[in-house]
This record gives structure tokens, C-alpha cells and sequence, in this order.
């Protein structure tokens, strides 16, 4: 079975494809830049020459077109023509109160993701324009919605409830959520099949630019360090982690920053990256700078 498994970013478009026979990835790429000026960056297998080109990308349909065109050209595809690919995956960051697993998408599916903007705001309008765009292309493939927050969703009331004024949850939904859940879910199930046993307590750590642990008991996340956004947690490549929310006022105050202003500095310009003095927010490039 082939599968194309896409990325949406507010910019960008990463994908895949598989032979989930073979377990074997066919092609894979990037369309950067949509909505400026837009290139492409293709490869044919896990490791084959990168192929690099330049084409007005107004939006993420025209990219998911584009990619479709190298995936069935004659010199940098891999399948003939679109009625090899069997179904395709979209990673979605933030699936809110409404989706707790993967789902197979419906019109209901699109008009609860729609829901979901508000927590995401910078990654959900660029995953339903993803969406869109395969649906243009592939009316009648079969596409389903994995959320990064679903693995989190077994968390009891005590972990993801915060202490503010219970209104805030019972009419806003504002709780803990966590993030990387793709990744948090393989790290439990491999680790299980490793000790050989299902029923045992272990902390996942999550460990990139991007970082973040989980408690889990028995494969069911119990706690987890990211919250609302994936701002919340330990400090990552560019995000400060958990701080005193007072730094915000602070910073506004002194500075005349806008919160948005301000959470872009905590999001893009903390961390690691901070840490070091602007170095880096590669750890490669600390351990050579030191």
C-alpha cells in the first residue's frame, strides 16, 4: 500500500511517500516559502539526489499540485499516476476537545478542525489548507488526521486542569493539551515490545528543537510537560519553556511590546538559541562553539 503522508506548516509543505509493504520510503520533499515565491526540494528514496527548483506557490493547493507533478513525472517520479496512492496522513498539531484519536476525514471532521484554529492558530489554518489542497487533487483518496495532542488525551483531570478560574475551562477549553504525541505513542509501544511487558511506568523524552516529556503508565499518558501550546515545558532550540507569566507584563510594559510581539520572542528567539548568547539553537553547533 502507498501512502503520502504530509506536514502542513504556515509555509511549508513536507512529505512522503511510502510502500507501507516494504516499509520503504519511495520519495520525499519540502515545498518551502507558499504565499511569497516558493521552491520545491524533491528527493526520489530515503537517501537520493536532492532535486531543487523554484515555482510561484500562491498557496498550499498549487504546492500539493506541484508535488503531485514530481511524484508521477517520468524523471523524478516514483508511481505512474495518482490511483497508486491508497490513502494519505496529515499530521495535525493541535486537535483542541473534539478529537482524542486519529479520524478519517469527513465534512463533519473539517468543520470540528475548523474549531480548532484558536489553539493553533499559526498551524491550523496551514493543516486545513493542506487538507484542501490534497482534497483538490485527490477527491476520492481516503485521507486521515493524526493530532499531535491525541496520545495526551488519557491524562487525568489533576494533570491537565490549570489553576485558573474553573470558567476559563468549562467555556474556553483552556487545560493542558501536550504535544508530540506521534512520537510520545511509537516511544511507549517500542519500549513495551523492548522490555517485553505492557504493564510498567516509564518517562518519554522527546529530545530535539522541539522537546518535551511524558509520565506514562501502562502505554496511557499520565502527565506531560507541554500544555496549551507547545510553548509550556522544558526550554527547547528557540522556545523559553516554563517561566514566570509575569515576564510577559514586564517585557510589554518596559518595552511597548504586544503580547503577540512578546510570545514570538518566547517562541522564536529564547532558548538554547538565547542561552548561548544567539550562537545557536543547534546543539551541534554549541558542542563546536565550545
Amino acid at each position: 500500500m502507498k501512502v503520502l503522508v504530509v506536514n502542513a506548516g504556515s509555509s511549508s509543505l513536507k512529505y512522503q511517500l511510502f510502500d507501507t509493504a516494504t516499509e520503504s520510503v519511495l520519495a520525499k520533499g519540502i515545498c518551502e516559502r507558499i504565499g511569497i515565491d516558493g521552491r520545491i526540494e524533491h528527493r526520489k528514496g530515503e537517501d537520493g539526489e536532492k532535486i531543487k527548483a523554484e515555482y510561484a506557490m500562491p498557496d498550499h493547493a498549487v504546492a500539493t499540485e506541484i508535488v503531485i507533478k514530481y511524484l508521477t513525472d517520468a524523471e523524478t517520479g516514483v508511481i505512474s499516476d495518482m490511483s497508486e496512492i491508497e490513502a494519505v496522513g496529515h499530521r495535525v498539531v493541535h486537535g483542541g476537545p473534539y478529537f482524542f484519536q486519529s479520524v478519517l476525514l469527513t465534512d463533519e471532521v473539517l468543520e470540528k478542525l475548523e474549531l480548532c484554529r484558536d489553539f493553533a492558530p499559526l498551524h491550523t489554518g496551514a493543516h486545513i489548507m493542506g487538507i484542501k489542497g490534497c482534497l483538490a487533487v485527490m477527491p476520492n483518496t481516503p485521507q486521515v488526521l493524526v493530532f499531535d495532542t491525541a496520545f495526551h488525551q488519557t491524562m487525568p483531570e489533576v494533570a491537565y486542569t490549570y489553576a485558573l478560574p474553573y470558567e476559563y475551562y468549562e467555556n474556553d477549553k483552556v487545560r493542558r493539551y501536550g504535544f508530540h504525541g506521534t512520537s510520545h505513542k511509537y516511544v511507549a509501544r517500542r519500549s513495551a515490545t523492548l522490555v517485553g511487558k505492557t504493564e510498567f511506568k516509564m518517562v518519554n523524552c522527546h529530545l530535539g528543537n522541539g522537546s518535551s516529556m511524558s509520565a506514562v503508565l501502562n502505554g496511557k499518558c499520565q502527565d506531560t510537560t507541554m500544555g496549551l501550546t507547545p510553548l509550556a515545558g522544558v526550554p527547547m532550540g528557540t522556545r523559553s519553556g516554563d517561566i514566570d507569566a509575569a515576564v510577559v507584563q514586564f517585557l510589554c510594559n518596559k518595552y511597548g511590546y504586544s503580547v503577540d510581539e512578546c510570545l514570538n520572542i518566547l517562541n522564536k528567539k529564547s532558548g538554547v538559541l538565547a542561552l548561548s548568547n544567539n550562537l545557536s539553537s543547534d546543539f551541534r553547533d554549541l558542542e563546536n562553539g565550545a
